[in-house]
C-alpha cells in the first residue's frame, strides 16, 4: 500500500465581519449549508466548537455516496483561529483520510481574510484519488462559504402572501 499526503494552502477575503465568518465555521446550522464541494449535501451535522469538542458531518456526493467527517476541535480561539483534526470515512466506515485543518481569521475593517492550511494523509488508491481532488474540493467549499456569508449578511425580504 502506498501512503500519500496533500496540503492545501489558500487565502480568501470575505466582505463580512470576522465574528460572522467564525460562526459559519463553528455552528452546525451554518456548516450544514456550505461545507463540502459543489454538489455535495450535508445530511447530518454536529459541531461543539471548544477544545476537545465534536466536529462531525455526513457529506453526500451528487452520486449519492456518503462520506463521514469525524473529528474534534483541537484549538478554538474565537474569533481568531481553529484547528480541527478529523478523519474522512467512506459509506462502509473505512477511514480513507486523516486531515488537520488550520484556519486563521484576520479582521481588516469590515472584511475578513481567511487563511486555510489543510493537510490530509491516506493510504491506497482510493485515498490517492481523494487527495488528488483536494485543492479543487477546498476551493469549491470556500466558494460555497462565500455564498452563505452573502445570504446571511443580505437576507432577501420575505414577500407577504
Amino acid at each position: 500500500m502506498r501512503s500519500d499526503e496533500e496540503t492545501v494552502v489558500m487565502t480568501r477575503v470575505f466582505d463580512a465581519p470576522r465574528s460572522r465568518v467564525f460562526e459559519a465555521w463553528t455552528r452546525a446550522e451554518h456548516l450544514a449549508r456550505w461545507f463540502g464541494p459543489k454538489g455535495f449535501a450535508i445530511t447530518d451535522c454536529e459541531s461543539d466548537a471548544r477544545p476537545g469538542g465534536v466536529f462531525r458531518m455526513c457529506m453526500r456526493s451528487p452520486r449519492g455516496e456518503a462520506y463521514w467527517v469525524r473529528g474534534e476541535y483541537r484549538e478554538v480561539i474565537a474569533p481568531e483561529r481553529l484547528v480541527i483534526a478529523c478523519t474522512l470515512d467512506d459509506e462502509h466506515g473505512l477511514a480513507r483520510l486523516e486531515e488537520t485543518i488550520n484556519v486563521i481569521f484576520e479582521q481588516s475593517g469590515s472584511r475578513t481574510t481567511l487563511l486555510l492550511n489543510s493537510t490530509a494523509r491516506g493510504v491506497g488508491e482510493v485515498a490517492a484519488r481523494m487527495l488528488s481532488g483536494m485543492q479543487k474540493g477546498w476551493a469549491q467549499t470556500v466558494d460555497r462559504l462565500s455564498v452563505l456569508l452573502g445570504a446571511l449578511l443580505n437576507p432577501k425580504p420575505h414577500k407577504e402572501m
